[in-house]
């Protein structure tokens, strides 16, 4: 009457051998290691590049810069490359600029002092004028660094 050793010929084995399992989870994890990109991926972006030479060049007339500037009176002003323009003729003007354009890039530098949704809606104006590249002005891009 005393408890077997386990050393018994025709008992059930009651427990799961988990070697088979190891091996194939060992497996799956360096299948998974492989897989996986080492390299992270961030954003593709588009910044102005200051001019090459230093010179008094005339401004590149390719480059479109929207600025969204605060005014203090509650909505912003608008300008295209230091041109005054309505928020309502910002989305004609930019629709005849880019429909003869082969490269259709515009940069938008906004105010620190502005609500992003303002710099949003130019955005949205970008894009129902078919632009394909919509970069913003950083205050880090526009000091050069």
């Amino acid at each position: 009457m005393g408890m077997g050793g386990g050393g018994g010929t025709g008992h059930a084995v009651s427990e799961i051998n988990v070697t088979p399992l190891i091996d194939v989870l060992l497996v799956l994890l360096i299948i998974f290691m492989v897989i996986v990109p080492v390299t992270p991926r961030g954003l593709d972006t588009l910044i102005p590049q200051p001019p090459k030479n230093k010179n008094n060049d005339p401004p590149n007339d390719r480059t479109i810069v929207v600025q969204v500037l605060a005014n203090g009176k509650g909505e912003p002003s608008y300008k295209i490359n230091e041109t005054d323009f309505a928020k309502a003729a910002l989305e004609p003007q930019l629709a005849q600029i880019f429909s003869t354009r082969q490269e259709k890039v515009m940069f938008v530098k906004g105010d620190a002092d502005l609500d992003f949704s303002k710099v949003a809606e130019v955005i949205d104006f970008g894009h129902q004028a078919d632009v394909d590249n919509i970069g913003l002005i950083t205050p880090r891009v526009a000091a050069g660094q």
